[in-house]
């Protein structure tokens, strides 16, 4: 197998919503929140759903991955309850391997309330249910060993549980990769993050602003120079100024699509990294990898949700 992801297994609910609706319930545009469940229906109370789909960041990643033809799995804790049934078989149609065996759990299955504002930027409210409760009896380390990448999602740090699962699987994988998953998640933990960024990880995932932040600096060519430092991968993406990759020393660069009608910003960073694997498992360049990385993300910010089929 190419990749395995672990990840909160969520099911995504997308409305559509005005900025007012973000300002009366104290949510911060383009960030993801973590709420409960009464929180979670009241916010649903009023809404037009537009979709209901299987995601969750390292899922939709993976499934981008399988969707280009790669060997890939996932490991994401559900429940056996109607949206984890749900949850299971969308991943089994997309031929991507589930190494977890649900069972009725205390609490459901996991689900992302994404709002899309006129703009089309999303802001999450994630009640994680179930999938915040992975724990290292979850881990398939099977599954981890015949994989030549594992890839995380910081998403996962939230929770004291999470933690060992998270640690068990880093110690027993072949090559290592994360992605930062969100700015209030870096500013959370900060110094945990870090620690895995410098000493764990070999290939990072980050946007422009979850990096400057972790790292504490003001400008982007300080974030250049600590990751030409470290030796290792850093993936950047920047939004209309395009990505960049730090690999050892080589700084690589890659303009973003212009011209794009732009429906919803859900899933771009997710089928990047799943467009930059693809290019990386299959030999191409690194310049390669981040253009593909940029034609999936560019496709997917063109329509609703963050699966391509």
């Amino acid at each position: 197998m190419k990749i395995l992801g672990i990840g909160n297994a969520i099911v995504d609910v997308i409305c559509k919503v005005d900025d007012a609706f973000l300002t009366s319930n104290n949510l911060t545009k383009s960030t993801m929140k973590l709420v409960d469940e009464i929180q979670f229906k009241s916010l649903l109370a009023n809404l037009k759903i537009e979709e209901t789909i299987s995601g969750g960041s390292v899922a939709n990643t993976i499934v981008g991955l399988s969707q280009l033809g790669n060997d890939v799995g996932f490991i994401g804790k559900i429940s056996n309850d109607k949206l984890g049934i749900k949850y299971e078989e969308g991943l089994k149609k997309e031929k991507v391997k589930y190494f977890y065996s649900k069972k009725k759990e205390i609490l459901p299955t996991g689900t992302c309330l994404i709002l899309i504002t006129p703009d089309s930027e999303r802001t999450m409210c994630t009640f994680l249910g179930t999938a915040g409760k992975i724990n290292e009896n979850d881990v398939d380390i099977n599954a981890v060993k015949n994989s030549e990448i594992l890839f995380l999602e910081g998403y996962l740090l939230d929770e004291g549980e999470p933690k060992k699962a998270f640690d068990k699987a880093i110690k027993n994988s072949n090559k290592v990769s994360m992605s930062l998953s969100d700015l209030f998640c870096v500013e959370r933990h900060k110094k945990h993050f870090l620690d895995l960024v410098k000493n764990k990880l070999d290939i990072t995932f980050a946007n422009e602003q979850e990096i400057v932040s972790l790292l504490d600096v003001k400008n982007f060519n300080d974030v250049i120079e600590f990751s030409k430092q470290l030796k290792k991968t850093i993936i950047i993406t920047r939004g209309e100024k395009g990505s960049v990759a730090i690999n050892n020393e080589e700084v690589v660069e890659c303009e973003s699509r212009r011209n794009l009608k732009i429906v919803d910003l859900t899933g771009a960073g997710d089928l990047f990294a799943a467009g930059f694997f693809h290019g990386q498992i299959n030999n191409l360049t690194i310049k390669e990898s981040l253009e593909r990385g940029t034609e999936m993300a560019s496709k997917i910010i063109q329509k609703i949700g963050a699966r391509l089929n």
